[in-house]
């Protein structure tokens, strides 16, 4: 019986025929919405026995191989007993520069449709046509010929056979994926407390087609409850690729590790992490031209090679392997990774692969999702995550300056640019006093100008001139864009507001709910398990990250006894009103503190100026105890040393100054006596202000407690995650120290979590 690979057409001649290089000068981003239109324009021009987007599949045999490719083909013309493909190819180009041996992918993929129909329907003969029109002026250039059957099956044929050894590879790959998922076992001894029920309810959520959401404290081992089950339910036939989401370096490398241990247990399963363009690009700039850039020269020429290489050799391709292949190969890393990831078993990568409506990875087409699983690690920073994503800002300001730069160099810019600035400051007049306002309406007028001025400099930046105001110009046309964009998205969801200083304003189209969005871009998958240590509370989360009423949920209880952590309450209040009050108590605690249990410690602070506030006063006192000090905007390096500061077993005490919310009270990973106490002063709620605000009252509009879901629940996150800096293995012991009233009130007494609850309060 012949092994099946199935693929659709496009792929297929792509693989064999792509060539050439990367080159992402500046392009009509409308060019794609430019190109369907005209596709459309050609195919009403069709008679009324014409048929348009024609679905076509056909198996091939070869060489053991069973090749089942289907695809659209644009057109399907009859004229008589005559048979003709059209294949609609749009272009912003001159069209004297194209001829009929401009671009083989196009003629095989008119060919493969041709293929399919003769075949289908036992026809001798075929025409195929090759349309090409230009987006704007709509004129036409075709390329028209005659084939046999035969001549047709020949071609077919040599294209199989150029792409067979990719295939077989793929294919032998998958085989001993499968056969190693088999005898995969669970790679450690045991299953950790509530580890089990975790896993077993991630496989029933991929069976069941539904999506999980699931709040598993520290010590429940996440990442592998997660992976684990998943990769068992490839090797059932449930599916055939997942993703793992997260927003941090930390957490990615974790789910790495976690694969290369299931690897050293016999796992044979290809992974690709995708790491940022800025990041792991070679050269000093991430410019993708083949003239600055020998990476990205002739890039299509050589990539099938580098693919083919790291296949046959490397299954875990993280950072270091892609970038050691894309050298060996001479590719550019970025775009290597993505190719890779299109053939790979898992995919480690941010949230916005999937869920930005500007960089989602569209090359996933709805059958791939169908046979694809999400898994969103660190859930919890998804809702601020997907509201920033789903939202857009304008500034007034770069308007101004583009009217000023392009007065005598282009009219069309200019006079665009200076009807935004003008609408803005008429936008501002109509506020009055009132410099921070929600405008009642949608700001259409607005829509309108910025198309205008969309269009014109695409005209402008088109020309790939060089110089401060190109610069500038591509910035704003990316930002005007991004506003229109988004304004596609916008329903009663969302707000319009206004704010404005002396010589700014600032408009913002705030995603006040995302979950619906987050909903829409995650439509299709089979299943998406949102996981988290602070998924809570979570009918919160659930509700904000768009569950569906019959998705699953868990709860797993910590699997570190509550007698890991002495929890203490020091009943004080810090509201902004008190925090001058609060300094001197504060500091007395933490002196009782350490001279009772010393050790290193965190002292976490619900913003800079309240740590800074109580620090100086530290200072002063000079109790002979080291402290270190969070900045903000710490390089990575920095961040490093500030942690490295924590070593077990010193004679003196260390106390650590951080931020909460901030990069040490997340992914931060201090076992052992590293640290050996964590003070979390406040109940973490997002600084009042207008936004927020906004935020709130829609809630309360819908019918939920608006100011929990923009300030408590939020916040209450924040003290769990640097409460949960503390206890990160069974052996860990420590204190945690909780610094507000509030926290013995009966709200936030049911938000804490129940191993904190067998407290003291400090009086």
């Amino acid at each position: 019986m012949s092994k099946e690979v199935r693929l659709s057409v496009r792929p297929l001649v792509e693989y064999v025929y792509r060539s050439g290089s990367i080159d992402n000068r500046f392009r009509s981003s409308s060019s794609m919405t430019d190109g369907t239109i005209a596709h459309q324009k050609i195919q009403k021009t069709y008679a009324e026995s014409d048929q348009r987007e024609v679905y076509l599949k056909t198996q091939i045999e070869f060489k053991g191989l069973s090749f089942v490719v289907d695809g659209r083909c644009d057109g399907l013309l009859k004229n008589g007993d005559e048979i003709t493909i059209d294949e609609i190819k749009s272009t912003r180009g001159d069209l004297s520069d194209i001829t009929e041996e401009t671009n083989p992918v196009h003629w095989a993929q008119a060919k493969f449709y041709a293929y399919m129909y003769a075949r289908d329907h036992e026809l001798e003969k075929m025409k195929v046509q090759l349309t090409y029109v230009h987006v704007e002026t709509e004129e036409k250039k075709q390329f028209t010929e005659d084939y046999t059957y035969s001549e047709l099956e020949r071609y077919i044929m040599s294209v199989v056979e150029k792409f067979e050894p990719f295939a077989r590879m793929l294919l032998g790959n998958k085989e001993k994926r499968n056969n190693s998922i088999k005898e995969l076992d669970f790679p450690f001894d045991d299953y950790r407390a509530g580890q089990r029920k975790f896993a077993g309810a991630v496989y029933k959520s991929i069976a069941d087609k539904k999506d999980l959401f699931a709040n598993a404290p520290t010590g429940t081992g996440k990442t592998v409850s997660t992976i684990f089950p998943t990769v068992k339910a490839i090797g059932e036939g449930h599916l055939e690729r997942f993703f793992y989401l997260t927003a941090k370096t930390i957490t990615r490398t974790a789910a790495e590790e976690t694969l290369a241990l299931m690897k050293d247990k016999g796992l044979h399963m290809s992974s690709v992490t995708i790491t940022a363009k800025d990041k792991v690009c070679f050269k000093e700039k991430t410019i993708c031209q083949k003239d600055y850039c020998e990476f990205a020269d002739r890039y299509y020429d050589r990539v099938n090679d580098g693919i083919m290489d790291i296949l046959a050799n490397e299954t875990l391709m993280d950072r270091t392997t892609i970038e050691k292949y894309a050298r060996k190969h001479k590719l550019c890393p970025f775009e290597f990774s993505l190719d890779v990831a299109y053939t790979s078993d898992m995919i480690i990568g941010d949230y916005n692969y999937i869920f930005d409506p500007r960089i989602s990875l569209k090359r996933f087409v709805d059958e791939q999702r169908k046979r694809t699983v999400l898994l969103v690690d660190e859930a919890h920073n998804l809702v601020d995550r997907a509201r920033g994503m789903f939202s857009a800002e304008l500034f007034k300001s770069p308007y101004l300056q583009l009217k000023r730069a392009f007065k005598t160099e282009n009219k069309g810019v200019f006079e665009t640019a200076k009807a935004i600035n003008d609408h803005l400051l008429l936008l501002k007049k109509q506020c009055g006093d009132t410099r921070q306002v929600e405008l009642e309406e949608f700001p259409d007028d607005l829509l309108g100008l910025l198309e205008a001025f969309v269009t014109e400099a695409e005209k402008e930046l088109l020309e790939q001139k060089e110089s401060e105001a190109q610069e500038q110009l591509l910035e704003t046309y990316f930002n005007a864009k991004n506003f229109v964009r988004i304004s596609e998205l916008y329903d009663e969801r969302y707000v319009t507001y206004l704010e404005y200083g002396k010589s700014e304003v600032y408009i913002k189209m705030l995603c006040l709910d995302p979950s619906h969005l987050l909903q829409q871009f995650g439509k299709g998958y089979r299943s998406k398990v949102y996981f988290s240590a602070t998924l809570s509370p979570l009918p919160y989360f659930k509700d904000m990250l768009g569950a569906e009423e019959e998705d699953y949920s868990i709860s797993i209880p910590s699997p570190f006894a509550k007698e890991n952590a002495d929890v203490f309450i020091q009943p004080l209040s810090t509201r902004y009103r008190d925090r001058d009050r609060s300094v001197a108590p504060i500091l007395t605690m933490l002196k009782n503190l350490v001279e009772t249990r010393p050790g290193n410690y965190l002292f976490f602070f619900p913003s800079y100026a309240y740590m800074q506030m109580v620090y100086e006063q530290f200072e002063e006192e000079d109790w002979g105890y080291d402290a270190i000090v969070q900045n903000s905007g710490m390089a990575e390096e920095e961040r490093e040393e500030f942690l490295a500061q924590f070593e077990a077993g010193k004679d003196t005490t260390l106390i650590g100054f951080a931020v909460m919310g901030g990069i040490f009270s997340e992914g931060v990973d201090l076992k052992g006596d590293r640290l050996n106490g964590v003070v979390v002063v406040g109940v973490g709620l997002p600084q009042l202000n207008f936004e927020r605000n906004i935020i709130k009252e829609y809630f309360n509009k819908n019918e939920k407690v608006g100011y929990d879901y923009a300030y408590v629940f939020p916040g209450i996150n924040k003290v769990l995650q640097a409460g949960g800096r503390l206890i990160r293995t069974e052996e860990d012991y420590g204190t945690i120290v909780l610094v507000d009233d509030r926290f013995l009130t009966p709200k936030y007494q049911k938000l804490l979590p129940p191993e904190w609850m067998d407290y003291k309060v400090i009086r």
